[in-house]
Order: structure tokens, then C-alpha cells, then sequence
């Protein structure tokens, strides 16, 4: 317990300082531009891909359950439609982008950690925290929303197209089916947990580099950590906020 409680001290200690005044505005709007790239572009890929199985799997199962002729078959679009919105295109890619954008910004700030770049940081007066986190965080706040429009597109695509190609579903009335009793605050919702997601893996991940000890092993552990405390917090805040936006 006391361990835990000294860990979430540093973190609000290391947030204290990534939010401080930045000391050059145009510095950060650059390296701002730079992890966009790095960390959101460069995932539209992994997001899209994996989008489009899972609407398709979501699609075909809620066919095969859905088999009794006393169901209209536009459920299977309906089906589709909400669960990508509501949790997949939310929180699955939370969790896969989780591995894949936290373990990279643990293993790029721990690594300046234990080359010494950091300090040198530090000793020419730089805020290294603000300075190398900041702009992650921002990154992220500003990209994953778009990551989640696009998982969601693409994810009903596949509902559609493996629905179509299987035969389980005609065309019409999959598309009556992912517009009947739409609500649009479905999208806001899945678009706020979003942005707590990108806060929770950017600043974990961080927060488990920026403080490594060591050498290149504790790196890679320190990369395991952020992947997996990020996920449980991202598992955590998931409940919490489905009942504070849904109840």
C-alpha cells in the first residue's frame, strides 16, 4: 500500500511538472506536429486492419445467435453497429494501441533516462518532463478521437461486407439496421472515453520511463509495466465511466 501510494505521489509530482509554462510555445507546437505522426498517423494502420475483422467476427456472430425467424434480421446490423461504437471502437483500441504506442513512448523516454540525455536536459535548464511529455500527451488528446471515427467506419464496413458475403444479411437490411433508433450520443460517449484512454497510456507509459534505473533490461520492463498498468486503468476507467455517461 505504501508503495502504491509513493508511486501516484511521483505521477501527480510528474504531471505537476508536465503541465508547468512551457518555456518556448513554437518548440513544443513542433514536436507536438512530430508525435501526431508518431504515435497517431502511424497507427491508422494497426486500427484499421484490425477494425475491420472485429466488425466483421461482431457481425456473423450476432447472425448465429440471432437465428430464431422470430428476430428481424436488421438486429444483426443494429448489433454490429452498437457494440463497435459503444465499446470496441473505444476500448478494444484503447488496449491495442496501449501496446503499441505505450510500450514505444516507455522504451524512448527510459532509454533517454539511462543514456544521461535527460539530465543533459536538465542541466541546460529544460523542463525534460514538460518538454518530452507534454507533447505526447497532447498528440494523442487530439489524434485517438480520430482513430476511434475511423475504427468505427471501418468496423461497420466489415459488418457489412462479411455479413453480405456470408449470406446472413442482405445489403438493405443491414444499413435499416445501423440506422433504426440510432442515438448520436453513443458517439459522444465513446469519444470522451477516448479521450481519457489516450491521457491514462500516454502519461502511464511515460510516467514508467521517465523514472527507469538501470540499463537496457529495466527499459524493457519498464516498457511491460506501462503496457500493463495502462490496460488495467483503461479496464478501470471503462466501468467507472460507463456508469457516469450510460446509468
Amino acid at each position: 500500500m505504501l508503495r502504491f501510494l509513493s508511486q501516484f505521489g511521483r505521477y501527480v509530482l510528474l504531471l505537476k511538472k508536465v503541465f508547468s509554462k512551457p518555456e518556448k510555445p513554437s518548440i513544443y507546437y513542433r514536436q507536438t506536429m512530430q508525435e501526431m505522426i508518431y504515435l497517431g498517423f502511424n497507427s491508422i494502420g494497426i486500427i484499421t486492419i484490425i477494425s475491420f475483422f472485429m466488425g466483421a467476427v461482431i457481425t456473423l456472430q450476432t447472425a448465429y445467435n440471432t437465428e430464431n425467424p422470430i428476430y428481424p434480421t436488421y438486429l444483426i446490423g443494429l448489433g454490429c453497429r452498437d457494440s463497435i461504437i459503444l465499446e470496441f471502437s473505444s476500448t478494444i483500441s484503447a488496449l491495442i494501441l496501449a501496446g503499441k504506442v505505450g510500450s514505444n513512448i516507455a522504451s524512448e523516454i527510459g532509454t533517454m533516462r539511462i543514456t544521461e540525455q535527460i539530465d543533459a536536459l536538465e542541466m541546460m535548464g529544460v523542463n525534460s518532463a514538460s518538454y518530452l511529455i507534454l507533447p505526447k500527451i497532447i498528440a494523442t488528446l487530439l489524434f485517438n478521437p480520430v482513430l476511434t471515427i475511423i475504427s468505427i467506419f471501418v468496423g461497420i464496413i466489415g459488418g457489412w461486407i462479411a455479413g453480405v458475403t456470408a449470406g446472413v444479411i442482405t445489403s438493405e437490411d443491414f444499413i435499416y439496421g445501423i440506422q433504426y433508433a440510432f442515438i448520436p450520443y453513443y458517439i459522444t460517449y465513446s469519444l470522451i472515453k477516448t479521450l481519457f484512454f489516450a491521457f491514462i497510456i500516454t502519461s502511464v507509459s511515460a510516467f514508467q520511463g521517465y523514472y527507469v534505473e538501470g540499463g537496457s533490461l529495466e527499459v524493457g520492463r519498464a516498457s511491460t509495466k506501462a503496457v500493463v498498468f495502462s490496460s488495467l486503468l483503461i479496464l478501470l476507467f471503462n466501468v467507472i465511466l460507463t456508469q457516469l455517461l450510460l446509468s
